[in-house]
């Protein structure tokens, strides 16, 4: 008897082309889902009669209380290999191996700075102009080249990054809690003496940190209230870190310049939901990940996963919470 999987959130519809299902065609039906489910009763009705589950990153839960009802769930398969939202003790309690897949940093990377020089530059706001007959130059751009981009991070992606802050020649400067001297100087970055210092003195500040209990809350009112007015805020990281409450009573207040961010506490983010009409936002629907190479890693390697686990030599395997 074949199995079934569920391909969740395939909002584009490319899940079919992004990878070769027929390798596992014989063995297993492959139904994709094109609409978020948000409501765990929904999704636990809807994945009731599915032994595999394919999920993109952390758009859907998996706690222990959705694991328990659905018992011919065999196995997960989340893109990345990271994942803070799949219970693995209730996972494993329950028979269900979960298995991961690469996940290029390269995405990311690039849109942070398509964010941050639409911001800069007045993009968006310039271009629906042209299109609807409005003033010719509106807005007078802000520049990159000499002014200082602090980084909340300097991982994988957060040095990739500053490399390219470096390039337009920005005074790049880096922070987190266990940043050290030896690896800024690594980056060719300065290191900041304090998280304060580095929102204080800083024209543009990207966060690249991982959440976790240090990092949520981490840019709150107090925070925020230290960027300049002329500073710009990009988040495509995780929502958490910074209070949405507080950075939309910054927007709202015109005390920093503008915000550009791809990550929210609710996603898909509701038709009502106030950061889709906040002033001075530019505003992405998640789109760090979104490219036709990082889907074709997703999807091509959980077709491996999956073949690998009908084999019974899974790989790639999440076996603990990160």
């Amino acid at each position: 008897m074949r199995l079934r999987c569920a391909v969740l959130d395939d909002f584009q519809q490319v899940a079919t082309e992004a990878a070769d299902w027929a390798v596992v065609a014989d063995d297993v039906e492959v139904v994709f889902f094109g609409r978020h489910i948000e409501d765990e009763d929904d999704l636990a009705a809807a994945l009731a009669g599915f032994d595999v589950v394919v999920t993109l990153r952390e758009r859907v839960p998996f706690p222990g209380s959705l694991i328990a009802r659905l018992p011919r769930l065999k196995l997960i398969v989340a893109s990345g290999m990271r994942n803070s939202v799949i219970d693995y003790g209730a996972a494993e309690a329950h028979g269900v191996t979960v298995c991961g897949t690469a996940s290029s940093s390269t995405p990311p990377v690039e849109l942070t700075w398509a964010l941050l020089l639409g911001l800069a530059r007045g993009i968006v706001e310039e271009s629906d102009a042209m299109r609807s007959g409005g003033p010719w130059q509106s807005t007078v751009g802000a520049d990159l080249h000499g002014r200082r981009l602090g980084l909340l991070g300097l991982g994988k992606i957060g040095s990739r990054v500053a490399r390219v802050g470096l390039a337009f020649g920005m005074r790049v400067s880096a922070w987190s809690q266990n940043l050290t001297r030896e690896r800024a100087d690594e980056v060719g970055v300065e290191l900041a003496g304090s998280k304060e210092e580095l929102l204080a003195d800083s024209d543009f500040v990207s966060v690249h940190l991982a959440l976790g209990d240090r990092t949520r809350g981490l840019l709150g009112r107090a925070e925020l209230a230290l960027l300049k007015p002329t500073a710009y805020l990009i988040n495509t990281s995780r929502a958490a870190i910074v209070v949405q409450d507080a950075l939309l009573d910054a927007l709202h207040a015109g005390r920093i310049a503008g915000a550009g961010v791809d990550v929210f506490d609710v996603e898909p983010l509701p038709a009502d939901h106030p950061m889709r009409t906040a002033p001075r936002l530019l505003a992405t629907p998640h789109l760090g990940y979104v490219s036709r190479a990082n889907y074709a890693t997703y999807y091509g390697q959980a077709v491996e996963d999956i073949r690998a686990f009908l084999d019974g030599t899974p790989v790639r395997r999440l076996p603990d919470a990160p």
